[in-house]
């Protein structure tokens, strides 16, 4: 059996990023939300477990708990932030609020040696790590030393050596704490002694039969978007059954330019792969028009989406699985960690849902991936770097990159600027650098003077983001001649658009897409 690592989830906005850091180890992990039933910890049988960050403070009596097996199990914890002081406070130490806060950076200081810490940090070294904290420890449970120190938490880094308990008041899994990847990584691959042969190339061998176990002889339809995410899974189930395969791709004319083409030529022509093209561009842009609000047109256009599949499946016949693109990060958000079972997924990741009378199963084979391990597996199952390394796209398409009312023209336009945008970040080699770059097509327009004559056009809006983790973003930093010749270009090519605009907000962690 493979290593495995468990996160206990007690509802932290960044715990999704101490199971990437433990992957990149090429350690697999799973989270698991805090009130877990413990047979399921028992049944997953972990090398080590997590207990990730909070916002409830440990000193109020009603604050979630890890499940007393986690310490019966005789395996090496890592308690980080509120995991650390509910650790503390459950083995008979003391957490105390109304204590100086400690908010972003500080400076650590290492006070002893670590196993933790082997090959990264030594002792009388600062290091700079990131808070985020309004309670602490004021007395350590029997057994624990105290490992660094920081201005605002005198037992910033714990450890009981006999045990392999550790305790960090920072946040290792997020950049801003430079060094925090290496302690994990410390953790998993040399406190736990877990191997780290999780590969893409085991997990694709695994997924196969998996497959082929679960589908048998049966028929699987799948909806194919052209994104990175049904691709990948399309793929993989191909390489599985064959032709029990189905795909079936619904234009709803909301994509980029040429992509309905692409997606059609490389699944139906290069793999082989028996594909339906249902052309229903009239059908969701008839009904997208004078529909301004956002959160209405990705319930059209979700509901669309279910009916148009529906109908086409149907006349495919006789399938008896459905397959998802459904990633770990919408396993994990379906879930409300700090109060139970949720019914919504966020709305912009999934724009429907499966009709129960469908009666179909769910083949979903990257419910286990993060949107950087499907690249990983697209590039193992041969698709072209240009189609696996494409920026996130929405699954509403351009419907919400165009705010107020759609139309055929307006959409036109947007998709042309969006093209004349990507092609200079191609042109300048940035593709890869940015996380994502898209066009919006405002719904105001201005007065320009274009030549002899006045024009009243539309303003386009355009982004970039740079991100490490998919969790946070910050807008990338253009130089003015590379906006001056994108904007040129634009206006010189697009009718319609006499202004650009450059948009610099940036994100804030909670999310994993940016639309």
């Amino acid at each position: 059996m493979t290593d495995r690592i468990l996160i206990l989830d007690f509802g932290s906005q960044v715990t999704q990023l101490i199971a990437r850091r433990v992957r990149e180890s090429g350690v697999y992990c799973e989270i698991f939300p805090f009130n877990v039933d413990p047979a399921r910890i028992a049944d997953f049988a972990p090398k080590a477990i997590i207990l990730s960050g909070g916002p409830a403070s440990p000193a109020e009596a009603d604050s979630p708990r890890a499940p007393q097996l986690v310490f019966d199990m005789g395996v090496p914890l890592l308690g980080i932030c509120y995991g650390q002081m509910t650790m503390a406070a459950q083995l008979g130490g003391t957490v105390e609020s109304g204590h100086h806060r400690e908010f972003g950076r500080a400076l650590v200081d290492v006070k002893q040696e670590s196993a933790l810490f082997d090959g990264v940090w030594s002792p009388t070294e600062k290091h700079t790590v990131w808070m985020s904290h309004g309670d602490r420890i004021t007395q350590l449970p029997p057994g624990f030393q105290v490992k660094g120190v920081s201005p605002n938490a005198p037992f910033a880094i714990i450890e009981d050596e006999a045990r392999r308990y550790f305790g960090l008041m920072f946040h290792p899994e997020v950049v801003h704490t430079p060094d925090g990847a290496k302690l994990i990584a410390n953790f998993v691959n040399k406190v736990a002694g877990c191997k780290g042969d999780w590969t893409m190339a085991a997990f694709r061998q695994q997924a196969v039969e998996q497959i082929r176990k679960q589908v048998g002889s049966g028929r699987v339809i799948c909806g194919l978007s052209g994104g990175v995410d049904s691709s990948v899974a399309a793929l993989l189930i191909h390489e599985a059954i064959g032709d029990q395969l189905t795909c079936v791709f619904v234009d709803h004319g909301l994509m980029r330019l040429n992509e309905a083409e692409e997606v059609v030529t490389m699944f139906r022509d290069h793999y082989n792969i028996p594909l339906v093209h249902v052309d229903a561009s009239d059908t969701f842009i008839g009904a997208l028009e004078g529909v301004s609000d956002p959160e209405v047109k990705r319930k059209t256009i979700g509901k669309l989406f279910i009916d148009v599949f529906e109908a086409e499946a149907k006349k495919v016949g006789g399938a008896d699985f459905l397959a998802q693109g459904t990633l770990y990060p919408d396993v994990i958000e379906s879930v409300s960690f700090t109060g139970g079972p949720s019914v919504t997924i966020k709305s912009h990741h999934n724009v429907g849902g499966l009709p129960a009378r469908m009666n179909m199963k769910l083949v979903e084979p990257l419910r286990e991936l993060f949107k950087d391990e499907v690249r990983a597996l697209g590039r193992e199952l041969g698709l072209p770097d240009r189609f696996v390394g494409r920026h996130p796209f929405p699954g509403p398409g351009l419907a919400i990159r165009c705010p107020g009312g759609i139309t055929r023209e307006k959409l036109d336009i947007l998709r042309q600027a969006d093209a004349v945008y990507l092609d200079e970040i191609r042109n300048a080699g940035l593709y890869d650098t940015i996380w994502q770059a898209f066009a919006v097509l405002l719904p105001v327009q201005t007065v320009g003077v274009m030549g002899d004559g006045r024009t009243y056009e539309f303003v386009c809006a355009l982004r970039a983001v740079t991100s490490v983790d998919g969790m946070t973003a910050d807008f990338y930093h253009f130089d003015m001649e590379f906006l001056s010749r994108v904007a040129t270009r634009i206006i010189n090519e697009v009718k319609g658009v006499n202004r650009v605009t450059y948009d610099v907000t940036s994100k804030p962690p909670g999310t994993i897409e940016w639309e």
